[in-house]
C-alpha cells in the first residue's frame, strides 16, 4: 500500500509542475523537462533507497525470481538488505544472495556439498 501511495505522490508532484509552470505560466518546455526530472528522481530515490525499507518497514512490493535450476529454501533480513537461501541440485551447493538497495553491492556465500533437502534420521533423546 505504502508502494501505491509514494507514487501516486511522485505522479502528483509531476503532474502538479506541469499545471504550475505549463498552464499558469505558459511555459510548456521547461514545465515537460522540470515534470521528467521529478519522475527520474523518484524513480532513482525508490530503485536505490525506499523499495527495501518500504517492503521491509511498511508492507510495500517487491518480486524476486528464483533461478530455474535453483530450489528456494528461505529468505532473512540483515538491515535493509534482503538475503536469499537457495538450493541447486545438480552441484549441490547453497547459495545466499544479498539483495541490497539498488542491487550495488551484493553479497554471496556459495557452500558447497549442501544437501538441504537430504532426511537425515534425528535420534529420539526423549527415552
Amino acid at each position: 500500500m505504502i508502494t501505491y501511495f509514494y507514487w501516486i505522490t511522485v505522479i502528483a508532484m509531476a503532474l502538479g509542475i506541469v499545471y504550475l509552470i505549463g498552464y499558469k505560466n505558459e511555459e510548456w518546455k521547461m514545465a515537460l523537462i522540470a515534470a521528467a526530472v521529478v519522475m527520474v528522481i523518484g524513480f532513482a530515490a525508490y530503485y536505490f533507497h525506499f523499495q527495501q525499507v518500504f517492503v521491509k518497514r511498511y508492507g510495500g512490493v517487491m518480486s524476486i525470481s528464483v533461478p530455474d535450476d535453483e530450489v528456494h529454501l528461505a529468505a532473512t533480513w540483515k538491515d535493509d538488505n534482503l538475503w536469499i537461501e537457495n538450493y541447486n541440485p545438480e552441484t549441490n551447493t547453497c547459495h545466499f544472495r544479498e539483495y541490497s538497495r539498488g542491487n550495488l553491492l551484493q553479497g554471496q556465500v556459495t557452500i558447497k556439498n549442501c544437501n538441504p533437502l537430504l532426511r537425515q534420521h534425528i535420534p529420539d533423546t526423549n527415552r
